[in-house]
């Protein structure tokens, strides 16, 4: 199975095979089909399945014909950088097609923003509250739309963001095609299916459930043996892309100055960092620049970094899908292309360093799944704390 069995056209096609996409994943395969033939559509998918290149495709597809110069698409997502990461997809892909795209989101000038919709593109990546700003102004006019994704609704939700996107519903026209993709359904994302899409299809890909290929540990320590615990671990193992998280962005910010001196090569990524900085910070990560990135749940949902070795939660998330969410960011998974094998690691000998720090507590034994040799490119134990 490959690509070709869309019948997408051959400009479209040049964007796959440049990009080096080969096998379409589950949820590409299941959702791609019913995109291309007009369907509103619903898909449930964990982070890192290829879900962007499932909606970015179709609609390029759909908008090779017809007007230019007018917004014809729109996909609102929650975060600045997968507003990023989706309009990278769609230069990608959409090389050939002459098709435009422009993001619209908060923490940058508007005066850009507002340039690229008076001289006219027809794709738009925004984020809720900027792009309501231009509507308010008269800047983003939406009533030539034909395509409305509505990307991780289910962090837009956590994130305050579903009044914000019920009223940009009441700014395009009602008859369109909608897709709205979700890794949870909780009652208020139903509502909001039931609200914006008309008989919409449903794909399902996985269970929100932990990538079979993480180890996982866990270390209940006090709050300030933390990060002395972190420092120990990070000795201990051959850990070359680590990802942290923390629940605040001071906290995000302390703790990269703490390993920055004790000599790691660390970046940090929160709300608090300006744009420039953020990308700076996420361009760097994914180059190897820095070895360990901190950060916030900005990270959590979305964010394509791959061969990510460990994930420690210096923190413990609020929520299962939080949890899950985060630790997904181990996962190698082919994007709708193959992923590179990481090199070698070395097992992180976790029992060894819990005894030796003190107040560390002993983690739970593992499973017989857990000690068994993971596979080629497979993550290694992700250490978590209270």
């Amino acid at each position: 199975m490959n690509f070709d069995q869309f019948n997408l056209d051959p400009r479209i096609m040049e964007g796959v095979r440049a990009a080096g996409y080969a096998v379409p994943t589950p949820i590409q395969s299941a959702a791609i089909p019913p995109a291309l033939a007009g369907h509103d559509l619903i898909g449930t998918a964990q982070t890192g399945t290829g879900k962007t290149a499932a909606f970015v495709l179709p609609i390029l597809q759909r908008l090779l014909n017809g007007p230019r110069r007018r917004a014809r698409a729109l996909i609102v997502t929650p975060t600045r950088e997968l507003a990023e990461q989706i309009n990278d997809t769609i230069r990608a892909l959409g090389q050939g097609t002459g098709l435009r795209c422009a993001t619209i989101y908060g923490g940058v000038p508007m005066a850009p923003q507002e340039r690229a919709l008076r001289e006219g593109v027809e794709i738009l990546v925004a984020c809720p509250g900027r792009l309501l700003d231009h509507i308010d102004q008269g800047n983003a006019k939406l009533d030539g739309l034909e395509v409305l994704v509505l990307d991780e609704a289910d962090r837009m939700f956590d994130m305050g963001f579903l009044p914000a996107v019920r009223r940009i519903l009441s700014h395009v026209p009602a008859r369109r095609q909608t897709m709205l993709f979700s890794a949870t359904f909780p009652a208020e994302i139903e509502q909001l299916a039931a609200q914006a899409l008309r008989n919409p299809k449903r794909v399902a890909v996985g269970i929100s459930r932990p990538a079979t290929t993480v180890s996982h540990a866990l270390y209940p320590v006090a709050q300030h043996l933390k990060t002395g615990l972190t420092l120990e671990l990070l000795k201990r193992t051959d850990a070359h892309s680590v990802l942290i998280f923390t629940r605040t962005k001071h906290r995000a910010s302390r703790l990269a100055h703490q390993l920055e001196r004790a000599g790691y090569r660390v970046t940090a990524l929160h709300s608090n960092r300006s744009q420039n900085q953020r990308q700076a910070a996420l361009d760097g990560f994914r180059a190897g620049k820095y070895q360990i990135m901190v950060a916030t749940d900005i990270a959590a949902r979305g964010i394509d970094v791959e061969r990510i070795s460990h994930v420690i939660n210096y923190d413990i998330p609020d929520t299962a899908d939080a949890y899950i969410h985060r630790i997904g960011r181990t996962d190698d998974r082919a994007r709708g292309r193959p992923a590179n094998p990481a090199p070698p690691r070395r097992r992180l000998r976790l029992r060894r360093a819990a005894a030796r720090h003190p107040g560390a507590a002993r983690p739970p034994a593992r499973s017989g799944a857990g000690r068994r040799a993971a596979a080629p490119g497979a993550a290694r134990p992700a250490a978590r704390s209270p």
